[in-house]
């Protein structure tokens, strides 16, 4: 999987187009996914690779598009343990934190 999210990088970065990484970089209890996890965010909304899916991974989509406008790295905490979470049939219980951070052409 990491193959595939750096050759999305490197592709995007020889057109010159900026992209948005998200990265989990911690877990608490049951989560999608597990550190390490990775997601890239082009500029048009497109995505490859997942960080889990569903509402949290729309949460994390949401912060990209403000760092890519920014350029300013976020944390985002994605809370599965919500009554939302219960409520819309999510069977996991747990926490993620999501580092998403810009990745414009020249940092290669």
């Amino acid at each position: 999987m990491d193959r595939e999210i750096y050759a999305a990088i490197e592709e995007a970065h020889a057109r010159g187009e900026p992209v948005v990484l998200a990265t989990v970089v911690s877990t608490r209890g049951s989560t999608p996914r597990k550190a390490g996890a990775k997601m890239v965010i082009y500029p048009d909304g497109r995505i490859r690779g997942t960080i889990g899916g569903g509402c949290g991974e729309n949460d994390v989509w949401l912060a990209a598009q403000q760092v890519a406008r920014t350029g300013v790295p976020q944390l985002v905490r994605v809370d599965l343990t919500e009554e939302y979470a219960i409520e819309v049939g999510m069977v996991c219980g747990g926490v993620m934190d999501v580092l998403v951070e810009p990745l414009p052409p020249d940092d290669t």
